[in-house]
């Protein structure tokens, strides 16, 4: 039997006095490097400043997730997205809130806006539509009065065309990741493309492709601290 539930909650914003930042983009698009340049800016500035990741690597969660990532574990699409779900929360509750509360930057390569790409794409193959994207938003519990997500301040999404991506990832020392192959980068820049253009008001796209300082220098200039 089907149930009709319909609802309009608002994205849960950051309460606290601190800053959350988060770097969206596919594999390649230069995310680990901006934080990096931003953390360094920021510290400059005579902020405290907290790098993190999602999935994070360590952990319980972290460790199992960064297995199934590199293929040494097999775990199906839907159970993974769970798991990262689970590793969000904690990060959440350990890392996140307790700095945003003590007025820190915190800058994040990724967060829980993936969870709609990459679910997605393990759900459907690729299919972005608005009811996949509203039943990934309900599973996280971000359109639920219960246990939200914090919506970063700022999420910028490096936008990076297929083949830079894939030159860039070729220079890889690390494992290939379950994610990092050509079909699956494709349909993850269709995803992000879509996500940014549907939640336009929370994410900013910036030009990849520029030099490293141009794109932080095009981040800082968005940013109020």
């Amino acid at each position: 039997m089907k149930y009709h539930v319909s609802l309009d909650i608002d994205l849960k914003k950051n309460p606290y006095k601190g800053k959350y930042i988060s770097i969206e983009g596919i594999d390649g698009s230069g995310k680990t490097t901006q934080v990096e340049q931003l953390a360094r800016y920021f510290k400059a500035q005579g902020k405290n400043v907290i790098q993190t990741r999602e999935p994070r690597k360590i952990g319980v969660i972290g460790e199992i997730a960064q297995k199934v990532l590199n293929g040494e574990l097999k775990m199906s699409p839907l159970a993974l997205q769970y798991l990262f779900a689970t590793d969000r929360v904690l990060s959440q509750e350990e890392v996140i809130i307790p700095a945003l509360k003590r007025g820190d930057v915190v800058i994040s390569d990724r967060c829980f806006w993936s969870a709609i790409v990459y679910g997605i794409l393990d759900r459907t193959g690729g299919n972005y539509d608005y009811k996949e994207a509203d039943f990934m938003l309900v599973v996280y519990s971000i359109l639920s009065m219960y246990h939200r997500f914090i919506v970063p301040d700022y999420t910028f999404y490096l936008k990076i065309p297929l083949a830079t991506a894939v030159s860039r990832l070729k220079k890889k020392d690390d494992v290939k990741e379950i994610y990092e192959h050509k079909e699956k980068l494709k349909k993850v820049i269709e995803g992000y493309d879509w996500l940014s253009e549907k939640f336009a008001r929370e994410i900013i796209p910036v030009d990849g492709r520029k030099s490293v300082g141009e794109v932080t220098k095009e981040m800082v200039g968005k940013i109020e601290i």
